[in-house]
């Protein structure tokens, strides 16, 4: 069976050394054996980390990164944003969405993310009317993450309505747009796609409160029991608003009240929390899915990150409109949005504990439930993905133990990954995606479709 021997590991709660990592076939874990001695073994110089999960993104939106970053007449929210994206939306096909994903999954391995949620939501063709193989879309998706052996746990999304209280859609929204009959079939094409891609996972994402009717969205709870289930909550105070006037409720204290939301459940966001929500969404089980970088960028809010790591609350993060693709960029933002906020120092770490190493232990093992994917610690039976970072990189001189974490996450980055294995494969090495070449030519011919060379 493939095996390394790795210098520095960080396996489960300790630092150890001279890690002999085995798995099989399928690429999953089975043997950990510290400070062994081994001949005519591999050795992975440098510090070994447990792969990071993505659990949240939209992997078309790499196409219009830095494209709405001009003030408008009137101001810019994300409402102006989503204009921007819409237009982006119309112009999609499965050819040039598999182009972005491609790019932007290879570029989430290149900065330490080993596994993603893809809250997958343009289904249907430029006109509106499903494609006669409703899972084209998807299958581009599948595709990409072949191509670069990204973990996929694809997250086919229920659209149905362009506000609350039942609103029709947008016109710009007729190609998320679905019926129950028709999401079920969605689906069952989705599940069918993904049969050629070993190892990866379905859920389900309702959209949000605004796009899915509370019985849909009850309907959908049931009959995906035990799936993921990823929802939008509360990302904007307009959102929150607008959910208070239809359905007497704020968006998190009417999924808690209303849904079985529980370990299976990721919701997206959750920027905008009540103290009360806040303790019964740490509660309930259920994962915040944080895109720090998106959320900052699009002038969300900042989620409260400490009082709900407190209350025992788990989250992850996710790259969302992957406007800037790095993981420790991810959990540099969630730190210091929180010093923003209260204008303090290590707002996240528990006392004379180490910041990223809280940040990081939090992300890893918030996501196996979510994905429905064995990832996560380097252990048993888990999937052999992991992430070497540099020692001899500037920022990493002279470090040991979790102030490798902190360095790297605070200061390094993803110049710091060398390389990346996922699932047993070295896809990433020194610093590039081995498919990177070809990934980034294909993409260079099409991004120009989709954006006008501009916005």
């Amino acid at each position: 069976m493939p095996r390394v021997i790795m210098e520095h590991a960080l396996v489960g709660a300790d630092w150890r050394r001279n890690v002999d990592l085995e798995w099989d076939d399928a690429g999953c874990i089975v043997a950990v054996t510290p400070d062994s001695v081994a001949s005519g073994i591999e050795t992975i110089a440098g510090v070994s980390i447990p792969g990071i999960a993505n659990l949240h993104s939209h992997t078309f939106q790499r196409a219009i990164a830095g494209v709405s970053e001009s003030l408008g007449v009137g101001g810019d929210t994300f409402w102006t944003w989503r204009q921007a994206m819409y237009r982006a939306v119309e112009r999609l096909n499965p050819d040039n969405l598999h182009a972005v994903a491609a790019l932007a999954f290879a570029e989430m391995l290149e900065g330490g993310f080993t596994a993603v949620a893809e809250f997958h939501y343009i289904h249907n063709a430029p006109d509106g009317r499903p494609y006669a193989d409703r899972a084209v879309m998807a299958q581009a998706i599948v595709e990409a993450a072949a191509e670069t052996n990204m973990g996929l746990t694809l997250l086919p999304v229920f659209y149905a309505h362009g506000g609350f209280g039942g609103k029709p859609l947008e016109t710009a929204q007729r190609r998320f747009g679905s019926d129950l009959d028709g999401f079920a079939k969605l689906v069952e094409t989705s599940a069918a796609a993904l049969k050629s891609l070993p190892g990866s996972a379905l859920g389900i994402a309702p959209h949000s409160l605004r796009a899915v009717a509370p019985a849909e969205l009850k309907t959908l709870a049931h009959s995906f029991s035990g799936k993921p289930i990823h929802i939008h909550a509360a990302e904007q105070v307009r959102e929150v608003e607008e959910c208070v006037a239809s359905l007497g409720r704020r968006p998190v204290e009417f999924l808690l009240d209303e849904l079985p939301v529980g370990k299976e459940w990721c919701l997206v966001h959750s920027t905008h929390l009540t103290p009360a929500e806040t303790q019964r969404l740490a509660q309930s089980g259920a994962v915040a899915g944080l895109c720090p970088v998106t959320e900052a960028n699009l002038g969300d809010g900042i989620f409260p990150a400490g009082a709900y790591l407190k209350a025992g609350g788990r989250l992850g993060v996710g790259t969302d409109s992957n406007i800037h693709i790095d993981a420790a960029e991810e959990l540099r933002q969630l730190e210091y949005s929180q010093r923003l906020h209260h204008k303090a120092r290590n707002v996240l770490a528990e006392p004379g504990r180490s910041t990223g190493r809280r940040l990081f232990d939090a992300a890893v093992a918030s996501a196996a439930p979510v994905l429905a994917r064995q990832v996560g610690a380097l252990q048993l039976g888990n999937r052999a993905d992991f992430v070497v970072l540099d020692t001899g990189h500037l920022s990493m001189l002279g470090r040991a133990g979790d102030t490798w974490l902190d360095s790297w996450i605070f200061a390094a980055g993803k110049e710091a990954v060398r390389e990346v294995w996922a699932g047993g494969r070295r896809v990433v090495n020194q610093g590039r995606h081995i498919a990177a070449e070809a990934i980034r030519r294909r993409y260079a011919g099409i991004v120009n479709q989709l954006t006008d060379g501009n916005s």
